[in-house]
């Protein structure tokens, strides 16, 4: 299950072609703009397929980031496959000190298996494309290893981080590719629900929100 960026690198849509065009850093840095930290993040959580904790990315992250985009299957959505200079520069743009996206290792037990990225939509290019609010928080994520996928571990995640983001937050948003199946049925599942589809530079998009649940609902949660 992936949950691609907004703005990937414009560029044939299947891996495995010549003549790729240079990655283009789709949170481009601003002179005089301090960095937006995510709220309550990093964090670790209790989640019902065990501990997930969500830290920083480090450079000494990049090989393992490297490899996972480099599997056809997040390729397909995220197009940061090739050298390792290639997703380098996607998420180094990000640990600059003036961004407004922050990328994040998800461990599961102590085990690296996903990445993510927590930004404010209402600061980047999506805005352009519907209606933001302000604090609208974005989420983007992949799971890394095969044998993550399929089995409802992107929505058991996604869930924990939405419920944790939201007391904080007042809306989050996503925008899996129309196509992206996995990812719209994890959005879902995590209490998302699907606001719009979007023509954006690279993809038609489905624009899925979420908000807090009202105080009743959440009084009678146990």
């Amino acid at each position: 299950m992936q949950g691609e960026p907004a703005h990937p690198p414009r560029r044939p849509r299947r891996t495995g072609r010549p003549g790729r065009h240079p990655v283009r850093v789709r949170h481009p840095a601003q002179p005089g703009r301090r960095r937006v930290t995510p709220p309550a993040l990093p964090c670790t959580l209790t989640t019902a397929a065990g501990t997930f904790r969500l830290r920083p990315v480090r450079p000494a992250d990049l090989p393992l980031i490297t490899a996972w985009m480099n599997d056809p299957v997040v390729a397909a959505y995220w197009s940061l496959d090739g050298p390792a200079e290639r997703t380098g520069r996607h998420v180094e743009a990000q640990l600059a000190a003036d961004g407004h996206s922050t990328p994040y290792l998800g461990l599961l037990d102590g085990t690296p298996m996903s990445y993510w990225e927590v930004y404010r939509a209402d600061l980047d290019p999506l805005a352009r494309h519907y209606p933001a609010e302000p604090h609208d928080t974005g989420i983007h994520l992949l799971l890394g290893p095969p044998e993550a996928r399929g089995r409802g571990l992107g929505s058991t995640l996604l869930t924990a981080l939405a419920d944790h983001l939201l007391r904080y937050v007042p809306r989050l948003v996503g925008e899996p590719d129309v196509r992206n199946t996995p990812s719209l049925r994890a959005f879902r599942t995590a209490g998302f629900d699907r606001a719009a589809e979007l023509d954006l530079p690279d993809k038609r998009a489905v624009l899925m929100t979420r908000r807090p649940a009202p105080p009743a609902e959440r009084a009678a949660t146990p």
